[in-house]
């Protein structure tokens, strides 16, 4: 599970053909693309979504490609849709799932332009992939690549929260065993946590606030990775200073994960930004109303080392993500 490396995605990338109307070409570590439309630009992100509760996979769908619009500074207003299953895929699942994409979208007041819906012999589960739009004015656009030395990194949320989410809805007696069933229940509810998008819309206004990133696929470890190298920066953290449940503490212990693999896992609605050290007030202001727990674990650094402190003892962050999603959600050690 994961994305290519950033060497491979390069070589990808290769053969894409510049053209003065894209400012933002597909890169690694941006999720989303930005071009020019008239005076504005217009921020294009696409994304899939497989492998989720069936009962949210529509509402996650819309979300996952409109949290990585507003992390560029651009509400998303439009978006076109793929829902795509094996051959014995019922009419009544691509209805229900529809019905949930369109509820979304009303809720973030987007319009669904067109799609494609379909079976095929190829696929053993549902995929849907949403893309999404946004326009924005030049002045206020932002990258995963405007990180600068001396700007704090901030982690919103709870490192792994998407996992333990989406463990306790998938298996939640195992996840009461592990957790508790109170805790499981309210863990089960909050899946509105794995978007982003109002939050990241909010921080965009704040002046200060240079790159966003959400810490989908490959967690903090590929957020901060992603930004390092598109800014040219480096990094340092400190582990201690990362939030982490004790839901995610014992899905640790449960499936035996380092805490490199901790770092690593899925954490999609949780923000990694870089901010200006004059900005953090209103940044932890801006998130307390919303309720948003964060943390500052650590600052950019004009030297492109990447390290890690965890006690007393410093080392190199690690270079590539260590995704532990499929296999907690598999339920099997």
């Amino acid at each position: 599970m994961g994305k290519l490396s950033t060497e491979d995605l390069k070589k990808l990338l290769k053969c894409i053909k510049k053209n003065p109307r894209v400012v933002v070409p597909p890169l690694p570590g941006f999720d989303s693309g930005v071009h020019l439309i008239d005076d504005e630009y217009l921020v294009v992100s696409t994304d899939p979504c497989i492998g989720v509760p069936e009962k949210w996979f529509g509402w996650l769908m819309i979300h996952y490609a409109a949290s990585d619009v507003a992390l560029f500074g651009a509400k998303p207003e439009y978006c076109a849709i793929n829902l795509l299953g094996p051959s014995s895929t019922k009419p009544e699942t691509f209805i229900k799932v529809m019905k949930q994409a369109c509820h979304a979208a009303g809720e973030l007041e987007m319009a669904i332009v067109t799609g494609h819906t379909g079976t095929y012999d190829g696929l053993c589960t549902l995929v849907g992939v949403c893309t999404a739009y946004g326009i924005i004015n030049k002045e206020k656009l932002i990258t995963p690549g405007d990180a600068k030395a001396g700007d704090y990194v901030l982690c919103t949320k709870s490192i792994g929260l998407e996992v333990a989410i989406n463990f306790a809805l998938a298996h939640p007696s195992l996840a009461a065993r592990l957790s508790g069933a109170q805790k499981t229940r309210t863990l089960a509810k909050r899946v509105r946590l794995q978007s982003c998008m109002k939050e990241a819309l909010a921080l965009s206004e704040i002046e200060g606030v240079h790159a966003m990133h959400d810490a989908t696929e490959g967690g903090v470890t590929t957020a901060l990775n992603e930004m390092a190298e598109a800014s040219c920066v480096g990094f340092k953290i400190k582990f201690e200073g990362l939030r982490i449940s004790k839901e995610v503490r014992s899905l640790q212990k449960h499936f035996r994960l380092s805490d490199e693999q901790l770092l690593s896992m899925s954490s999609t609605g949780t923000i990694v930004a870089a901010v200006n050290p004059k900005a953090k007030d209103k940044v932890e202001e801006l998130l307390r109303q919303n309720n948003i727990e964060a943390s500052f674990p650590g600052v950019f650094t004009k030297d492109k080392y990447r390290m890690m402190v965890k006690g007393s003892k410093e080392t190199r962050f690690p270079k590539k993500a260590d995704d532990p999603y499929s296999m907690i959600l598999s339920g099997k050690v």
